[in-house]
């Protein structure tokens, strides 16, 4: 079982539209390109699929990634707006891929950069785990450890030790991966593996103190594979 995480795609009702230092549309439709040359089984968008929070946006998001070729799902990021996302594609909560669960987490909170998952959702998650113990891999759009960038991991997942200790008493879970970093990133927290990804937009800098875009960096996605009980994962860039 093969699955595609893109994530930050930060569309702009102009197909046309630049970002910081690229254009949004063009650089997706390159990533989706390659991921369909992947041959996934599913695609995951992990959040912010839109900068200027219109339908246009995310109707151009919907035609990308239906051009992959493969069922898809998506979750919200801080800069989105769920209500014109759930009008393209409604949201699930969990995936069923044979012997794997994917659990997706709304971590967005209203207005705000940073995110939470809030106790109720917490909750959801523990009943989850306690009903199911295939192996599970859990996905949201903010990342729950720090990267060594201040700015970044000011603006991280609010309740992150109340996170993992709902994980803690879960074997089943193997990893996490999210979006909002835009790069590359991979730890342990305890016996779970954390994976960030590059956005298809523009990248941020590593282990920077204050804002910075990583100019050298491509756009990019994640690839997990779901071999029995074990995952394997790489990143794969594209020019442009």
């Amino acid at each position: 079982m093969r699955l595609i995480q893109i994530t930050d795609c930060h569309l702009l009702a102009d197909p046309r539209g630049t970002s910081r230092k690229g254009f949004p549309l063009r650089q997706l439709q390159a990533v989706v390109e390659r991921a369909r040359a992947l041959r996934p089984d599913i695609l995951l968008v992990t959040g912010d699929i839109a900068e200027d929070e219109t339908p246009a946006a995310y109707r151009h998001a919907s035609q990308a990634f239906a051009a992959v070729g493969c069922p898809w799902f998506w979750i919200p990021g801080n800069h989105d707006q769920p209500e014109l996302m759930e009008e393209c594609q409604p949201f699930h909560e969990e995936l069923d891929l044979d012997g794997w669960r994917v659990l997706l987490l709304n971590s967005r909170i209203s207005g705000q950069p940073g995110g939470e998952l809030g106790q109720d959702q917490l909750q959801r998650l523990a009943w989850q785990l306690e009903a199911d113990d295939r192996p599970t891999l859990v996905a949201l759009h903010h990342l729950p450890l720090d990267i060594g960038s201040v700015w970044m991991d000011a603006i991280g997942l609010k309740d992150r030790d109340a996170l993992w200790q709902t994980l803690s008493p879960y074997s089943q879970v193997k990893a996490l991966i999210c979006g909002h970093i835009h790069q590359a990133f991979a730890a342990w927290q305890g016996v779970v593996a954390v994976y960030g990804c590059p956005s298809t937009s523009d990248q941020f800098l590593p282990k920077s103190h204050e804002f910075a875009i990583d100019e050298a960096a491509r756009p990019g996605l994640r690839v997990v594979d779901l071999r029995g009980e074990s995952l394997s994962t790489w990143i794969e860039r594209v020019d442009l």
